[in-house]
């Protein structure tokens, strides 16, 4: 089967022509991807940027020059790729700007610019699977059964995990002095 004879399959609904192009192009749209998102992210997050693209793909068969697969693929995981790291960005909104916008009191900036910044360290002190919890829980409001779920770990397991980063994250701020 062509690549374009899989482009036209799956406009008619043919789902073995999908999972031909994914079998196909899995590898070069995770490489795509992997490139852009790197260790930002973890490798679950990285596959299923991989299945919006093919989810892309089947929903919008009609809409490119099916001899340029490939190129399209391509620039559907990059483009898939930067908005998950912007909507990480956005769930981490540790920038100075965005400080700046909520208030105008001087002091109150620098000392929220300065937590945030004591918070931002902390939080990369952590391990990687500690981190990797805690932001998911705390920034990216997974629930504990769901990151149990995704990690493999039982729910106490998560839990312990997430009790050791709060500690610490209170110690750091106990020690800058921004809490008694």
């Amino acid at each position: 089967m062509t690549d374009k004879a899989a482009v036209y399959a799956i406009m008619s609904g043919d789902e073995k022509a999908l999972a031909y192009l994914i079998s196909r192009y899995a590898a070069y749209v995770g490489t795509v991807i992997y490139n852009i998102i790197g260790n930002k992210m973890t490798q679950e997050d990285i596959e299923e940027a991989a299945s919006d693209v093919f989810l892309v793909l089947w929903n919008n068969a009609g809409n490119f020059q099916a001899a340029k697969l490939k190129a399209w693929l391509g620039a559907v995981a990059r483009n898939t790729a930067k908005n998950k790291l912007r909507k990480l960005s956005d769930i981490l909104p540790l920038e100075e700007d965005y400080i700046a916008e909520m208030s105008e009191n001087p002091e109150y900036v620098i000392s929220e610019q300065e937590e945030r910044q004591i918070m931002r360290h902390a939080v990369a002190q952590m391990k990687r699977l500690d981190r990797e919890i805690f932001v998911r829980h705390y920034f990216g409001l997974q629930s504990v059964v769901h990151i149990s779920e995704i990690m493999r770990m039982s729910e106490s397991a998560v839990k312990l995990r997430l009790m050791r980063g709060r500690e610490k994250i209170k110690k750091v701020l106990i020690d800058g002095g921004f809490i008694k």
